[in-house]
């Protein structure tokens, strides 16, 4: 790439960020009317949180990628026990998260917006030993400013779809550039390490999905366990990290399909729109309870709607049959390998670009069955509520699919630098 194209790309992206700087706070005073996380810790979006120094730090974007690093950052306490920890998010849920997973031992603050003075202060206070960005978070002011400051960078987890790939080639000379200032890259998978490539990283080891090593909380089973036993026996179908437009679809196909004595859990992606998940199923006419109530559905609940924070593995320990979502409307999907951890008959909609390969393999092992649409979904789920054992079968294809791809933590720990 020339010079000259180098220069256009980062006019570009400066002038982009230029344009963006009044609709910050506007943003974020927006998305606070319905989830007020996003009113607290302004002053570390703004490079100014209380931080340790040299310390491990791992950028994790959101409640995903917060999840997957649980893992890596096992292995990382373990090779340096004395080393403190720092945990940098953009999302009120992610900050959420980390707390409940790491708030004991780790130190958890919002990453500065990709602003040159806002990261440069956060890395002059922080100087991290290492800095560790989950998935895919390429973010060129930030990785500029930590090469200037020389922070080795390693990007853990990564993973690029085409679609993806395309909209970074936009800017091809600038990501290629900061891509080259990524000391070391672990990839999912080929098809990623190979996308990556493409677009300019250097050193990139395919070490597999983190997601695969995560291990079901005892007490998340324990608790499904013991919502299972107050619902009695009736079958239940979960639907779990539904999307805006999905929740529509499902009610209406449960509605008109499915028998009174199935129950469906249904658990929406996003906290703030809890309350708009509770008026879809208003107007689907079928009565439903809250988990945030603590009541247990009675025998005439038609739904039960998931509406709290962190309990996800129960959930999936108290159906019978989950149905992942964000894969009815192309938004690409959500992580399905959790579900097959607990051992779930899982369903899958068409659109998981974001995790195809997995989504595929899990296709491929007899863990998962791909539906065209919500009556599809309501009608499969329908027919494996009434044959235990080709549930059973499935949830145990999704045992062993997980164990069959554990070992990514162990790998990208050996390739982290040196801190």
């Amino acid at each position: 790439m020339s010079a000259l194209r180098l220069i256009f790309d980062w006019t570009l992206y400066r002038l982009a960020l230029l344009l963006a700087a009044p609709l910050i706070p506007l943003r974020l005073l927006w998305r606070g009317r319905h989830e007020r996380g996003y009113l607290a810790h302004w002053d570390e979006r703004l490079g100014a949180a209380a931080v340790p120094a040299g310390a491990i730090w791992i950028h994790a974007v959101s409640v995903g990628e917060m999840r997957a690093a649980q893992p890596l950052l096992d292995a990382l306490r373990a090779r340096h026990p004395g080393r403190p920890l720092l945990l940098t998010c953009m999302t009120p849920t992610g900050r959420a998260t980390a707390e409940s997973l790491y708030g004991g031992f780790a130190r958890i603050a919002y990453l500065p917006y990709d602003y040159g003075f806002l990261v440069r202060r956060f890395l002059r206070r922080a100087k991290p030993a290492v800095g560790i960005l989950m998935e895919t978070e390429l973010w060129p002011n930030l990785i500029r400013a930590a090469h200037q400051q020389g922070v080795p960078l390693m990007l853990a987890n990564a993973r690029l779809s085409e679609r993806s790939a395309r909209g970074y080639a936009r800017l091809p000379a600038l990501t290629r550039a900061s891509l080259a200032r990524v000391a070391v890259v672990a990839a999912q998978t080929g098809a990623d390490a190979a996308r990556l490539q493409q677009l300019g990283a250097g050193e990139v080891h395919v070490t597999g999905n983190l997601k695969f090593d995560i291990t079901p909380p005892a007490n998340m089973l324990e608790r499904g366990a013991a919502w299972r036993a107050t619902w009695g026996a009736r079958p239940v179908l979960l639907a779990a990290s539904t999307r805006e437009g999905e929740e529509a679809l499902l009610l209406r196909a449960f509605a008109n399909t499915a028998p009174r004595e199935v129950l469906l859990v249904l658990v929406p992606r996003h906290p703030q729109r809890f309350d708009a998940v509770a008026g879809l199923i208003e107007a689907a006419g079928l009565s439903y309870e809250r988990r945030s109530t603590n009541r247990p559905p009675d025998a005439g609940t038609r739904v039960l709607l998931g509406d709290s924070l962190g309990e996800l593995f129960a959930y999936y320990a108290s159906c019978d049959v989950a149905f992942v979502g964000g894969s009815l409307a192309p938004l690409g999907g959500q992580n399905l390998i959790e579900a097959a951890s607990v051992g779930r008959a899982i369903l899958i909609g068409p659109h998981t670009f974001n995790f195809e390969v997995a989504t595929r393999q899990a296709i491929e092992a007899g863990a998962a069955l791909r539906v065209d649409d919500a009556q599809a979904c309501v009608r499969a789920a329908l027919k494996l509520l009434a044959d235990t054992p080709a549930c059973a079968r499935m949830g145990e294809a999704g045992r062993a699919f997980v164990a069959r791809h554990r070992g990514a933590a162990a790998r990208m720990a050996a390739l982290v630098p040196e801190p």
